[in-house]
């Protein structure tokens, strides 16, 4: 019996922390996989943070889309920061050690921000929906108190699922098993090493996450085939793709985050290998985050001119300071 386990009355061994396997890199490998997880941890912070700053701080970004765009930036740092810093800490001083309650915690999280994430980005498709298939009443439709409610209703989605399979989960017993075979703590390596039965718990967490995903979905699915079919009622070519421009970048958010997240959640029992598993949860844990707001920014002429707007407006205060500095 290993150092990570207590005994209970009865011989009953109890695991008290788990140990984060994280990925196979040895040597340089281990410090460039180290350096690159840290740029793009770097770029989630920032980019995501940039759209929240300007979206709060420009008057003219004070619409629906760009509200319910900050609370998504808001959910990819909330996401990444349960996840990404102790993955670098495993990488660079193999620090795998997690304790039994922050295991527990980021499992909450996870399933958390994941929920909240599928919740917004059907809010963001029905909002497109309404302000091309209804723009003349787009205004009454998405008022501030019912996009306040969408949102608050997102966030909350997860609660309840998350507090309730993670307080199940990490009720049921582990008779000292604790190597998680993945760089986080999610629901399918952690329930590999529960020891007793769990059919149940995996029927119900299967049923939860295709409600999850498919309640979303399928107001993502209506929205665009409803827009798709407005669009194609515009007469003009130019005016069909200004209205398809303004879905573009969602649309690749949606791609990029079902295609990577339902590889791993809607086929747990999948033949995908260990190291593609945690390559495809790195996929949709860092890379769809980081590349976001690279996709709102780049789509989207707002946002690219707000950026403007606010550096032109910092420039001239720091020049402002200088001259009265000089005086």
């Amino acid at each position: 019996m290993g150092p990570v386990e207590e005994m209970k009355p009865g011989n009953q061994t109890v695991t008290t922390h788990f140990l984060l396997v994280g990925f196979a890199f040895q040597g340089e490998m281990q410090f460039l996989f180290f350096t690159l997880m840290s740029i793009m941890f770097l770029a989630i912070l920032t980019g995501n943070s940039l759209i929240v700053l300007i979206t709060t701080i420009d008057p003219l970004l004070h619409t629906p889309m760009y509200y319910f765009l900050k609370n998504l930036a808001l959910t990819e740092i909330c996401y990444s920061l349960s996840i990404v810093p102790k993955m670098l800490t495993i990488l660079l001083v193999e620090r795998k050690r997690i304790s039994f309650t922050a295991c527990a915690l980021q499992l909450n999280c996870v399933i958390l921000f994941v929920t909240c994430e599928c919740f917004l980005l059907g809010v963001m498709a029905y909002d497109r929906q309404a302000a091309i298939c209804h723009p003349l009443h787009y205004a009454t439709m998405m008022n501030r108190d019912r996009c306040f409610k969408m949102v608050v209703g997102s966030w909350l989605s997860g609660v309840p699922v998350a507090l309730g399979f993670t307080t199940w989960l990490f009720t049921l017993p582990f008779c000292g098993r604790n190597v998680v075979d993945h760089f986080f703590c999610d629901v399918p390596p952690v329930l590999k090493l529960v020891c007793a039965d769990t059919a149940l718990f995996e029927l119900l967490i299967f049923i939860a996450i295709v409600i999850i995903v498919m309640i979303p979905f399928s107001l993502i699915a209506i929205s665009y085939f409803r827009i798709i079919h407005a669009v194609l009622q515009i007469p003009s070519a130019v005016g069909r793709r200004q209205a398809f421009s303004t879905c573009a970048a969602h649309l690749v958010v949606v791609t990029l985050f079902y295609s990577t997240a339902g590889i791993i959640h809607l086929r747990p029992k999948s033949s995908l290998s260990s190291n593609m598993k945690k390559m495809v949860s790195l996929s949709y844990s860092v890379v769809t985050p980081m590349l976001n707001p690279i996709i709102y920014s780049l789509r989207n002429q707002e946002v690219k001119q707000s950026l403007r707007r606010c550096i032109d407006k910092w420039l001239l205060r720091k020049q402002m300071d200088i001259f009265s500095l000089a005086r």
